[in-house]
């Protein structure tokens, strides 16, 4: 069960490909529902499915979560007040909705029900959702890109970093966030579904167009009307319920003989790339790795990412489930690259990226600079329910190396650094800036260690 446990956060009411930051993501295009076994005519659920398909969501919390107490909340009672509400169902996505908000009531993350017409079932290999090309930070009340993809709609609709987005298809992006936020939720998974939220409103079909509001200087505001394209790159393979997801990896040097890996998703069918990346810096003055705005993914990746960057046997942390733990052991790799390391997070960052960020900390192998990260780090699996909706499910909770939960709390960067829109608008990343003043620092306060050279 645990290799195939994945550490993602999924708010499956949004779309499942908006649970995927980095921006460049868009929302999965809503398909027509094709209806399931005992289904309706117009592909809904009949009302047995729904029932049976509550009753396994009820009962997979009751015996299989890590906590028998659930954390203080009574279960029992949860099932009184939710299952009378079954009556007044209506459609699959009243129903869909009912299960989160009862799943809401454990306040802990990767708890979330997916619909069937939300998640990706093309395995192709290829995406087909479409994007406008920008990712966006809530910045002090303000929806600010942060990143524009060159060549991308969006730059050729003249949209660059610090610009703050104030209507999307005339909907206010204030409105968009209020309508985002759920009760119960914490800060950091209310900040993640806001987010995406707006960047659902933006993403959708390719071919589409989208009116966008923005100011680039303060109370002077434009519009322009911009296409949506077709995701270039590839999905991952699909393991198991565990959908295929949208793939974004990017190596470089940047300055100073420092090498720069950034990638979205953690997925086994990056692995390669990542191991050839390492290896490729193995003479580099630094590396430092970007997990701003990356959920998550497969939990055991965070260890053999680790092994790549370690020159002994250690652990990332541990799991408790109901019963029994779980280590996340490291084990070193042939041609692990031993010099400075900087680790980039922000409050977007969440699950196995909090997982590597918070381990590599704690075994004094890492500088995390950034933002303090979501909070969200349970190991979690999938299952189909009989509506076939897909139910994800937390099987364990997290603590790090010295002891410490993640869940609720998140990681605390050593170097804490916040985007501003004045710098973005300069073209400036001042997050990317802070991590190769600390690669310069810690080099010049300790050369790399030994081993740093590819085998």
């Amino acid at each position: 069960m645990f290799r195939t446990a994945c550490c993602i956060v999924l708010l499956a009411l949004s779309g499942i490909a908006n649970a995927i930051p980095g921006a460049i993501t868009g929302t999965v295009p809503q398909k027509q529902p094709a209806g399931v076994p005992g289904g309706s005519s117009k592909g809904e659920s009949s009302a047995e499915l729904r029932r049976q398909s509550f009753d396994k969501v009820w009962s997979t919390v009751k015996d299989k979560h890590f906590d028998p107490h659930f954390g203080g909340v009574d279960w029992d009672r949860v099932r009184e007040e939710y299952l009378p509400r079954l009556a007044s169902i209506k459609s699959d996505a009243e129903f869909y909705d009912l299960l989160q908000q009862m799943l809401t009531e454990l306040h802990e993350s990767h708890f979330a029900i997916i619909p069937p017409d939300a998640r990706p079932d093309d395995d192709s290999g290829e995406p087909s959702s479409g994007t406008v090309g920008v990712d966006l930070r809530l910045i002090e009340g303000l929806a600010v890109v942060t990143r524009v993809q060159s060549g991308s709609p969006a730059a050729r609709a003249g949209l660059a970093t610090g610009f703050v987005l104030e209507k999307i298809d005339g909907k206010p992006v204030d409105q968009i966030v209020e309508a985002a936020a759920r009760r119960g939720e914490s800060q950091g998974i209310a900040r993640i579904r806001q987010t995406r939220a707006i960047l659902a409103r933006l993403n959708g079909d390719p071919g589409t167009t989208v009116l966008i509001t923005y100011s680039d200087k303060p109370g002077i505001s434009a519009s322009a009307r911009v296409s949506r394209e077709k995701l270039t790159g590839e999905m991952s393979p699909r393991m198991g319920n565990f959908p295929p997801q949208y793939v974004e990896f990017d190596s470089r040097p940047v300055q100073d003989g420092i090498g720069y890996i950034r990638f979205n998703i953690f997925v086994v069918s990056i692995m390669d790339r990542l191991r050839s990346a390492i290896r490729s810096d193995h003479d580099a003055a630094g590396i430092i790795i970007d997990l701003r705005g990356n959920p998550g993914g497969v939990g055991q990746m965070s260890c053999g990412l680790a092994g790549m960057l370690e020159s002994v046997e250690t652990s990332m942390g541990t799991m408790k489930m109901r019963a029994g733990f779980q280590n996340f052991a490291v084990f070193p790799q042939s041609g692990a690259y031993l010099g400075p390391v900087v680790v980039l997070i922000d409050e977007l960052s969440a699950s196995t990226s909090e997982i590597f960020a918070s381990g590599m900390q704690e075994l004094g192998r890492a500088t995390i600079v950034g933002k303090q990260s979501a909070g969200a780090a349970l190991p979690s699996i999938f299952e189909k329910l009989p509506t076939g909706a897909i139910f994800q499910y937390a099987i364990g909770d997290f603590k790090t190396p010295k002891g410490t939960l993640i869940e609720g709390r998140g990681v605390t960067p050593d170097v804490e650094v916040s985007l501003s829109r004045e710098t973005l608008l300069r073209g400036s990343d001042s997050q990317l800036e802070a991590a190769i003043k600390a690669i310069s620092s810690s080099k010049r306060a300790q050369p790399a260690r030994p081993g740093s050279q590819a085998k």
